[in-house]
This record gives structure tokens, sequence and C-alpha cells, in this order.
């Protein structure tokens, strides 16, 4: 069963603002497909709705190596083919000490 550290995508997204998450990385998707390398995922949050699988989502918060913190949002429809979060397989996850 995954752990959940927050109830909702949106209690995420505000508790991440809080720790300083405050780009909008969705609107640079163009950027981070580009240069991955630039980017660490620090923090994964994965939701699944009660009744139906295709309310999946995760929360990714992100930082760059400018030292910009943000978060992307990635619902189930963006793990068909060809989709453009695929690019996130590609950015390093930072692992917690």
């Amino acid at each position: 069963m995954p752990c959940y550290h927050y109830a909702t995508v949106l209690v995420a997204l505000q508790k991440l603002k809080e720790k300083g998450y405050n780009a909008d990385f969705n609107l640079q998707e163009e950027a981070l497909a580009k240069n991955p390398e630039n980017y660490t995922i620090t923090k994964v949050y994965r939701y699944e709705g009660d009744t139906d699988p295709d309310e999946e989502a995760f929360v990714f918060g992100i930082k760059s190596k400018s030292g910009e913190k943000g978060v992307y949002v990635m619902g189930a429809a963006a793990n068909s083919e060809g989709s453009a979060g695929k690019f996130l397989l590609d950015i390093a996850i930072k692992k917690r000490k």
C-alpha cells in the first residue's frame, strides 16, 4: 500500500508551496523535456481515485540545477504512449538520506 503524505493533490500542492516549491513546471514542460539533466525529482506523491483507476495522479517536487523548486502534476492519461510526460523518466530521482 503506497504512503500518501497528504490527503489530496490540492493539499500536496499547498504544502509543497509552503516548502518553497513555487514554480509550475507544467508550464516549463519543453525546457524539462529538452534538458532533463538540469532537474532532479525530490518528491513524488501518488493518488488514486476510490472507484476509477483513471483518476490516478502524480505530484512531483522538482528542483533545477539553478536552485528553482517547483511542481509537476501528471494524471493517469499522461502514462499513455507518446505523452510529453515521459521525459520524467529521464530526470534523476534524488535518494532520501
